[in-house]
């Protein structure tokens, strides 16, 4: 999720050495960041040693005097993990062409804010108020950049897909591969169903509605694969026009906001467990930004609201198997296939190259390798220990650390996307694209949450215990 006025043109786009991809590419800073903090997580964990120090987190707290006494405490840790944060990040955004002079005082800002957050969510009242950090750092970042003149240097920092792949990648650090062959071949069907009858349902509703197939193929894709991502994949394998994927972007950013609240609300007054509620979350958003911050809201019930079963985790777990692992990978087979069809059926396409089965990895999201990468290597270094060890040796000492990073990294993803959100964006849309895929999205919905909670309602239960 991005802002509208920042999109590049869908053009495809000239082919780059490997070199120049593995350092100009934010998928890949994704994985050097989220894969070397794992690598050396586990490295010091096999020699004895632990990140816990410096992967430093709020604690639950009744009083603003706690909260003063918890930073007077770990002042110097919450320092520390500060600079390696701008450290990590602030090499990636050079190597992107990002200047450092505005990017470091930006996520400064961005930090202090997400420090805030975090301790925001740890409040004993948070659930009661569904005050979560997602939704909080989302309204707030939209409330501030559509009613404050916000300096054009903070742009710098709000690197949402940085943040966002780089969350992702630490994911991996808590699904083991064990759970994702358990899980996968359900998390592939139930996406594949959905993603087939929701592009089906976007494409022949705007054909329907007279818009061009470039563009029907371009909404389509936005709502039934991967949302941003996606729909730029696409417009580029089929020759669209810059307007039509700005479009579609626009679409996917303004239904995926509404989903953000709407669905663990909905979910919540359902009483879904976390791992029903995941799923359809995984199955219903459109962005993996949006549909994290909508399963970690969630997951944060647990525990917290009465008739919410399953773990706090089974949510993210559940909607990182559906979108990560179900569609987000389709994502280079989607833009493979249309590009035949686009060469083959349409004219004047404007692509300028054949469509080759190369197109499929040079459409893959790369940070879905990292994830599984991750995955892997905790895999490697957990094998031997029995349930009760990990529990009481490796969870605390190696994944928790991971998964505190994953948090802050995640956060700094939904503020940015609230910052970044220009509602007056949406007004160029037009009524007849936004008719065609708020039909997908009804499909969606609903054919997710029948899938969800009906057909594999069971299996995603389980997954959350």
């Amino acid at each position: 999720m991005t802002n509208i006025a920042q999109l590049a043109s869908p053009d495809v786009a000239p082919r780059e050495s490997l070199w120049s991809e593995l350092i100009r590419k934010e998928d890949w800073w994704a994985i050097w960041i989220g894969l070397g903090l794992i690598v050396v997580a586990a490295a010091l964990f096999a020699d004895g040693g632990t990140l816990k120090w410096i992967a430093v987190a709020p604690l639950r707290w009744g009083h603003p005097a706690q909260v003063a006494a918890q930073l007077r405490e770990h002042w110097a840790q919450y320092a520390a993990l500060l600079v390696l944060w701008a450290v990590l990040f602030g090499i990636g955004a050079k190597a992107l062409g990002i200047k450092l002079s505005q990017f470091l005082p930006a996520f400064f800002l961005l930090d202090v804010a997400a420090l805030a957050l975090y301790f925001l969510g740890q409040w004993d009242q948070a659930a009661h108020y569904n005050l979560e950090p997602p939704l909080v750092a989302l309204a707030l970042g939209l409330l501030l950049s559509n009613t404050v003149s916000l300096p054009q240097w903070l742009g710098s920092g709000l690197r949402v897909e940085l943040y966002i792949k780089t969350g992702i990648v630490l994911l991996g650090a808590s699904l083991p591969l064990t759970l994702i062959a358990w899980a996968g071949p359900v998390a592939i069907l139930q996406a594949s169903i959905i993603s087939l009858v929701t592009f089906a349902a976007i494409y022949y509703t705007s054909k329907r509605l007279g818009l061009d197939p470039r563009l029907a193929a371009v909404l389509g894709t936005g709502g039934a694969v991967c949302g941003v991502s996606g729909a730029i994949a696409v417009a580029g394998a089929v020759g669209a026009k810059k307007e039509h994927v700005s479009i579609a972007i626009a679409l996917v950013v303004l239904w995926a906001i509404v989903m953000i609240f709407a669905l663990p609300l909905v979910s919540r007054e359902l009483g879904l467990s976390t791992g029903v509620a995941g799923a359809w979350i995984g199955t219903s958003e459109f962005a993996d930004a949006a549909g994290l911050a909508a399963a970690q809201t969630y997951g944060g019930y647990a525990g917290n609201v009465s008739g919410i079963a399953g773990s706090a985790d089974a949510a993210v777990n559940a909607f990182t198997l559906m979108k990560v692992i179900g569609r987000d990978i389709w994502i280079g087979v989607w833009a493979f296939v249309l590009s035949l069809v686009a060469i083959s059926r349409w004219e004047s396409t404007g692509v300028q190259t054949k469509a080759g089965a190369g197109e499929i990895w040079r459409r893959l999201p790369k940070f879905v390798l990292g994830f599984l990468l991750a995955s892997v290597v905790i895999t490697f270094v957990t094998h031997g220990y029995s349930y009760g060890e990990y529990k009481k040796s490796v969870l605390p000492a190696l994944v928790a650390p991971l998964q505190v990073f994953r948090v802050w990294a995640l956060t700094f993803a939904f503020l940015s996307i609230g910052l970044t959100t220009r509602i007056r964006d949406f007004a160029a849309i037009g009524t007849r694209p936004f008719y065609a895929f708020t039909v997908g999205v009804v499909i969606n919905v609903v054919l997710g949450f029948i899938l969800s909670t009906q057909v594999f309602g069971t299996f995603w239960t389980r997954l959350g215990q």
